[in-house]
Formats: structure tokens, sequence, C-alpha cells
């Protein structure tokens, strides 16, 4: 997200609520990643949050006439995004929940000697990064839905206490205390059974073909890999230093952040060039 000031942004957004294209490409343009990230991270694979993040921008074009300059133009991006995730019912892990409980029975006890090769040609280590990618992002959803919340917001976005406060309508005080735990509970449990991150027996070189099998990644389709990292610093224009709540950063050294989808960008560019901006100033 590229830095600029509350009222550079605040004057995009009055040019764009009455009918300047560039100045509401320059927002939506900013804020894809941020929202593609939350959308990833709260829904646990690509494909979903790519869709959902396609509603996202969708809904922040046509509310932007909604935006007061009351909080930070991020702020609000937030807000409409945590809300619109939190009900999103369409991907895959509404249908079929995890719990700890569940992820330390497999680790435990899948049987991943029993599994053929089934790595297609493809490195055995490229196919154990995109593992490593996709279990931690994936063992986010053994967190209920407002606790997952509270873990991105925290520790990958490393959002202050009072503006998560806000986006979350609960105080900062409330925050801090849920979120260091939710942290303990998530470093616990990486602590006991991941190899990778913690002291575990879990490794991931060693489930890759467990995985396959399971359909949990897919030699021909890697998306961790193949995606551009990114650093969080250069996402967020508003990001604060985060809070001292505990000592766990470094277990959540998996919390990467990454650029939206060539795909996404196209559908992106697609509504930006279709969007009626009569939309907008009518919302």
């Amino acid at each position: 997200m590229d830095k600029k000031t509350k009222e550079e942004v605040q004057a995009l957004v009055e040019q764009a609520t009455t009918g300047d294209k560039k100045a509401l490409e320059a927002l939506i343009l900013d804020v894809q990643d941020l929202v593609f990230n939350l959308s990833l991270r709260m829904l646990g694979t690509f494909a979903d949050a790519e869709d959902a993040a396609q509603d996202i921008l969708l809904k922040i074009i046509t509310h932007l006439s909604s935006f007061r300059g009351d909080s930070l133009f991020t702020t609000w991006v937030f807000r409409i995004a945590v809300n619109h995730l939190k009900d999103y019912k369409k991907h895959m892990f509404a249908h079929h929940p995890l719990s700890f409980e569940f992820y330390g029975d497999d680790i435990e006890n899948g049987n991943i000697q029993d599994v053929p090769d089934l790595t297609q040609n493809v490195e055995k280590e490229l196919l154990a990064e995109e593992l490593k990618m996709s279990c931690t992002n994936v063992m986010l959803q053994c967190l209920d839905t407002e606790s997952r919340c509270i873990f991105i917001l925290g520790t990958m976005f490393q959002v202050d206490s009072r503006m998560a406060g806000e986006i979350l309508e609960m105080t900062p005080e409330a925050y801090r205390q849920r979120l260091s735990r939710i942290r303990k509970k998530m470093a616990d449990f990486l602590g006991q059974y991941c190899g990778e991150y913690g002291n575990g027996r879990c490794k991931c070189t060693d489930r890759v073909n467990y995985a396959i099998q399971n359909h949990r990644i897919h030699p021909q389709q890697l998306d961790y890999t193949t995606a551009t990292e990114i650093p969080v610093e250069t996402m967020l224009e508003v990001k604060s230093a985060m809070e001292e709540i505990d000592g766990l950063s470094q277990d959540f050294s998996f919390c990467k952040p990454y650029r939206s989808p060539e795909r996404t960008k196209r559908l992106l560019q697609e509504l930006l060039d279709s969007t009626q901006l009569s939309v907008i100033r009518n919302s």
C-alpha cells in the first residue's frame, strides 16, 4: 500500500465519489493486497480468498460514499472486510470445520508410511515448503471465527489494540487479553506437534505424499511457493508497532503476506473498467 497522508486519502475518496475513475483505481489498488491476505488467512485457501476478496472490493467500491473520514481509511476497509469474512459461508472450511483435536490426531495417527509416491516428478523439497505454508494457514481454521480474526489482525498485520478494538468493536484491553490467550494456544499447539516451528514430530518432508493423497496440496498447483511474498510494511500505511503482549512473535513467522494473484488483479481491473461510477455516487 502506497504511503499517503490522511488528507490525501480523503481527497481521493471525494474525487472517486464524484466520478473520478483514476482516484477510485488508486484507492482500490492500494488495498487489494490487504484484502486478499486477510481473506486468505481467514478462509484458508487461495481460491476461496480470491472469491471473497473480489466481493469485499466490490463492497468497498459501492459503499465508498459512506466513508466520512472519522477513522483511517484502512480501518474502514478492515471493518468492511472483517464483517464480510466473519459471515462468509461459501468457503471450504465452512462445510468441513477443523479443530486442534482433529489436527493433532491426524499428526499422531495418520498412516503416512503407507502412501505411495505421488509427487508427479515435482521436487519433494518444493512440495514440503508448499505443505508448510498451507498447513500453518489451514491450522488457523481450528480457531473460531472471531478468535481467528483477532489472531490475524494482531499477529500478521500487527494492528495495535486501539485500531483492532475499533475494527472488532471491543475495548483495547479486551482485545489484548484475547490476543494473548489465542497466541499462546497457537504456540502451544505448534510446540507440541510441529517439527518445523516447534518441537513436535510432524515434518513436512515426511508428509508430502500423505498431504497429496488427502488433497491438501496439489503438485501441479502450488499456490504458496509460486506467490510473490511482500514485506508487511509495504502493505499497510497505518501499521503501528505491535504492543509487547507476549514473547511469541518468532513462533508465527509463517504469517507472510503475498501479492494478490494475477487472476484477482485482472478481474479487479475489469471491474474498475466496467464500474458505473454513478453507483458510487448514489450508494
